[in-house]
């Protein structure tokens, strides 16, 4: 069975991603055709990138890049969910991603995204550092309005109709996950 995370993208005080997040790994809790996790990239403490070595050749000298990677390297696909910071992801995210490189390769990605424009830039942006990291990314997303999705902003509220979004996203994810997992076997 494949494991799958869903990756909080934002570690701010008083996020929206933390309830975002809850509610798509709670979707993901109905299904029984994969193992979801939710990972919370604040729990991981990650100053900035603050390796010597590039995370290419997987030597890494800090502890809490090691925990990240044991982590990371667990799981066969992910979810992002992410907040659209001035067209793009937020740093904390990238810099979470910037912290390895083998651990990603090979696998497979979907995305859950909010902002005033639903996110999907950030979602762009995202599958543009995705391809770097040989990540294979499925086209199903679920974007998510602050006008919409949110009560006055800051309590999310998400129209029902996504929750099939989840699913097809999920759905996707599944196949793609699975035909990576064989490369990787392969390789």
């Amino acid at each position: 069975m494949l494991k799958i995370a869903i990756i909080t993208g934002s570690t701010r005080p008083g996020r929206n991603n933390a309830a975002v997040s809850k509610w798509v790994y709670k979707i993901a809790t109905e299904r029984t055709d994969a193992e979801f996790e939710l990972v919370d990239i604040a729990d991981y403490n990650l100053s900035l990138f603050d390796e010597p070595v590039s995370p290419m050749f997987g030597h890494y000298s800090h502890e809490h890049t090691k925990t990240w990677s044991k982590k990371i390297a667990s799981f066969d696909a992910y979810v992002f969910v992410t907040p659209e910071y001035n067209h793009g992801i937020p740093g904390a995210l990238k810099n979470a991603i910037d912290f390895l490189y083998r651990e990603w390769n090979n696998k497979a990605a979907g995305f859950v995204s909010y902002g005033a424009a639903s996110g999907v830039r950030a979602v762009e942006h995202l599958r543009l550092v995705m391809a770097e990291l040989m990540v294979a990314t499925v086209r199903a997303q679920v974007p998510l309005s602050v006008l919409t999705d949110f009560e006055d902003f800051t309590k999310f509220a998400p129209d029902p109709k996504h929750v099939e979004e989840v699913h097809t996203l999920f759905d996707q994810l599944i196949s793609w996950g699975g035909a990576m997992k064989t490369v990787r076997e392969a390789g």
